[in-house]
């Protein structure tokens, strides 16, 4: 990994970023101060007091004892890699091998020696560094033709007590004081041969992880920055992986995860350290030569009290919580940049009047709109009589879903992952009037009412689509800003318009559900 450096991005929130220990709490003050936040928390240290810290230690014999203590005849389930040194969750991307534990400590043995070797020839260049002499030497050797990685291999499993492989292990570590009286649901070894990288991913238990030799390279995600990362489905056998490539990922399909390091949080764990990484945070770890690790693995608070029989309720109000929060962020946000900016009125009139459309007479409600609103209510209106068709997004789902046979649903969900840059800006109606100020909209409204009634009509019923959202955002925030009394006066001549003010309230509440649907579809 060289010489990597500690990273936050621009994004992530200050509280969401990984708390530092130079000594480890009390289990009182794990509990109290740490575990409940919900956020990682690095705590330097800790493993030095472990036998293994010395023990395991490749450089020093390490190798030699994890040989004579497990034993020769030792079976493990590894993992290997169709990807080179990435090892991703997919099954389609790695196979699960058993392979003796002995032989693979033997090809460890191997891989150092070339290293020391190379290391001889090219001073300076130490183990992090990774020099391409060392490479090229251990990537001749046959032993390396895969990548193998020891990884989630039990030395502890609560349901599974006789399937841990290296539990003659467990007497060389320790229960780390602040987790003291925890119920573990299991404790891992982790070995790596070379360098390798771990696809982003997240747990579904709290998870702390320790290095014991070499060193890791951890990356954090909060799980609200699941929209850049975008996970696999939840019915698929890795739902809590990535999509997005570790190592070349695909913008034009991935448009978000572009974004994804600024809202990232990096960690570097040398030899002793450990990180908390609460259950739902994303990470991805890339590991240095011969790294040796141990994990815990234990049930949140809120998991463990968490009723079967409520969990259709618990689903819906966080789905719901989800998408409001994030239709407020949309809408909030305008990627559309500012109108443009109109300085002389009279010179907007007299583009405005070349469509046959506006005439300013003294006496026009148009008079008092200000030159960025003029300019909105000219694009609107252009927009409803050029017959520009905002194309209800639900009819397109529709039509997809009919016209596309079951065999090709991955080709619809790549398809979705590319056009989800902004669900507004392609709406051109919540394109237009996201910038315009409630009261300034207000008075535009007001002013095609009595200016251009049939076009209101027409806008509101038949080309609003998603719009609708910020349509009725704005409504509220002019409600914020102006007494009862003028809200009474505004909403009973805007619906006016209408010979059927139910059909444009239907409009409205249809345009609202079909973004709050296309937001859910993005989650």
């Amino acid at each position: 990994m060289g010489e990597e450096r500690e990273f936050v991005g621009a994004r992530l929130d200050a509280g969401l970023r990984a708390a530092r220990f130079s000594s480890p709490p009390s289990a009182d003050e794990f509990a109290a101060d740490v575990e409940p936040k919900n956020v990682p928390a690095v705590f330097r240290g800790v493993v030095k007091e472990w036998a293994a810290s010395s023990r395991w230690d490749p450089l020093h014999g390490g190798l030699d004892y994890l040989l004579e203590k497990v034993g020769p005849d030792v079976a493990v389930e590894a993992m290997m890699s169709n990807t080179g040194h990435v090892f991703y969750g997919d099954l389609r991307s790695h196979e699960r091998v058993s392979v003796s534990f002995s032989t693979f400590i033997q090809s460890c043995k191997s891989y150092l020696d070339h290293m020391n070797a190379a290391s001889d020839s090219s001073k300076e260049q130490g183990m992090l560094g990774e020099p391409a002499s060392s490479r090229e030497t251990c990537s001749n050797s046959s032993e390396n033709l895969e990548q193998v990685y020891l990884a989630q291999v039990s030395i502890m499993n609560a349901e599974n007590k006789e399937g841990c492989s290296l539990q003659v292990l467990e007497g060389d570590i320790q229960e780390p004081i602040f987790l003291r009286g925890k119920s573990f649901s299991s404790i891992n070894f982790w070995m790596n041969k070379g360098h390798l990288r771990s696809s982003t991913h997240y747990d579904p238990h709290h998870n702390l992880l320790c290095v014991v030799s070499g060193r890791k390279k951890v990356t954090l995600w909060p799980p609200s920055a699941s929209p850049f990362l975008y996970p696999l489905p939840v019915y698929g056998e890795a739902s809590n992986h990535s999509s997005v490539s570790v190592e070349e990922p695909d913008y034009s399909i991935y448009t978000r995860a572009r974004y994804m390091k600024e809202y990232s949080e990096t960690v570097i764990l040398n030899c002793s350290d450990v990180v908390f990484i609460p259950e739902g945070w994303y990470h991805q770890v890339d590991s240095d030569d011969l790294t040796i690790a141990v994990n815990f693995w234990w049930k949140s608070r809120i998991m463990t009290q968490m009723l079967e029989h409520m969990d259709a309720y618990y689903l819906r109000r966080i789905m719901s919580r989800l998408v409001d929060q994030e239709m407020s962020i949309m809408a909030q946000k305008s990627p559309f940049g500012h109108l443009k900016d109109c300085t002389d009125i009279q010179h907007m009139a007299k583009t405005l009047t070349g469509f046959q459309l506006f005439n300013l007479q003294k006496d026009s409600p148009l008079r008092t709109l200000e030159p960025s609103t003029l300019q909105a209510l000219y694009e609107l209106i252009s927009l409803v009589h050029d017959g520009a068709e905002a194309v209800s997004q639900m009819d397109k789902i529709e039509a997809t879903s009919q016209n596309k046979s079951s065999n090709q649903r991955d080709d619809t969900d790549t398809s979705a992952a590319a056009d989800d840059s902004s669900l507004l800006d392609k709406d051109p109606v919540a394109k237009i009037i996201l910038p315009v100020e409630p009261l300034e909209l207000r008075t535009m409204l007001l002013a095609m009412v009595h200016t251009f009634p049939r076009t209101l009509e027409n806008l509101i019923l038949n080309m609003l689509g998603v719009g609708a959202e910020i349509l009725t955002r704005k409504f509220d925030e002019m409600d914020q800003q102006t007494t009862k009394e003028e809200q009474s006066e505004f909403y009973k001549i805007f619906y006016s318009v209408f010979d059927d003010q139910y059909a444009a309230m239907d409009a409205l509440l249809n345009g609202k559900e079909l973004f709050s649907f296309q937001v859910l579809a993005h989650l």
